[in-house]
């Protein structure tokens, strides 16, 4: 291990020179007979990890120059041992209050100074180490939490395509809902109507959870989910099933977790009720108003707006500003207003959101 340096800082050159041959069979030593220059020294590398500084020194005096350590963030975890040929009680109490480590008077008994440093050297490392278990800690932690958030991700991703694969026209369907969920949450992130849920943990558990919207039409069969026409009454009664259907996997999903997993309560949300309406004629529970979750009301517009510039067995894409018509009279009807005037606010951004998840042809 290296020797520690010791910054010994004295305007006399006598205690400089008697001091430093005490201290050079053991430790790396520095030297400064100034305050100025001891700033200097201190603030360099090799950086000191200790200093030995007299108090009494012309111009800047040693409590001056503890002050400026102390301030500054590179010397500021420096100890500082106090030598001085002051012995009143209120001096000492000074260098103390102002973060010295311990207080030497002179004239200096070697054997004790020597035990004294010794014990500040040891303090200084076992806080130096304990600083590093810390940093090394928080680093571990970082990087799980990392994987964790990308496990996570990779597995709602998996199972949203999972679900593509029943429906393959939807193509970039999941991204583009997805990017529309979170422009329309940030957007709202301010209104007293969604300030107090649309935290920045809320919107990213939200942004997270948006694909699972259409999980549960893995249920329904090819026959309606693939057919290229009108389904008939009873059909659309069975397509609407997979509202509950994704819900109940999402719910059945939390249970065997064992804990409170946060994004998958938005995902049970969203893929619940996001065919909810604001009127109240939506399903599955013909659920109105505020009693519809923020989740799905924001999803709702995403969704329904994707549906109608997106190309489908049975229909055409439809121009962007045609569709945005369509929401905009939708407006508290079947799409909380509020959430509507924010789209419409940010349509053209929405616009060249679908244009980069534009599908293939």
């Amino acid at each position: 291990m290296n020797a520690a340096t010791i910054l010994i800082v004295d305007d006399e050159p006598t205690n400089l020179s008697i001091l430093s041959n005490l201290l050079r069979p053991d430790y790396q030593v520095r030297a400064a007979n100034s305050g100025e220059s001891a700033l200097r020294a201190a603030a360099s590398e090799p950086r000191p990890d200790l200093l030995l500084l007299d108090v009494m020194m012309p111009g800047m005096d040693g409590y001056t120059v503890l002050e400026r350590l102390r301030s500054n963030p590179a010397t500021a975890d420096i100890p500082v041992i106090f030598l001085t040929a002051l012995a009143e009680a209120s001096d000492e109490e000074r260098g103390l209050q102002l973060g010295a480590a311990d207080f030497i008077t002179k004239p200096i008994k070697p054997l004790v100074m020597l035990a004294r440093l010794r014990t500040q050297l040891e303090a200084k490392q076992a806080r130096d180490w304990m600083r590093n278990q810390n940093a090394v800690l928080e680093a571990e932690v970082a990087r799980r939490m990392a994987e964790n958030d990308m496990t996570q991700l990779v597995s709602i991703r998996a199972l949203a395509h999972l679900a593509e694969t029943r429906d393959p026209e939807t193509g970039n369907h999941i991204q583009r809902t997805q990017n529309y969920v979170h422009l329309l949450a940030e957007r709202l992130r301010h209104h007293p109507r969604f300030s107090s849920f649309l935290s920045r943990h809320n919107i990213d558990l939200l942004t997270k959870s948006a694909p699972l919207h259409d999980i549960g039409k893995v249920g329904i069969p090819d026959s309606i989910l693939l057919k290229p026409g009108p389904l008939t009454t009873d059909e659309w009664e069975i397509m609407k099933t997979h509202a509950k259907l994704g819900s109940d996997a999402i719910e059945k999903a939390e249970s065997d977790a064992e804990m409170r997993l946060d994004f998958l309560v938005l995902a049970k949300e969203i893929a619940h009720w996001h065919h909810e309406k604001w009127d109240g004629s939506g399903y599955p529970d013909g659920l109105a108003g505020d009693d519809i979750p923020i989740s799905a009301r924001l999803m709702a517009v995403a969704d329904v707006f994707d549906a109608l510039i997106s190309t489908r067995v049975y229909k055409s894409a439809m121009p962007f500003a045609e569709a945005g018509k369509i929401i905009a009279a939708g407006r508290g009807k079947h799409f909380d207003p509020d959430v509507v005037d924010a789209f419409l606010d940010n349509l053209a951004e929405l616009t060249a959101i679908a244009e980069r998840y534009r599908d293939e042809a």
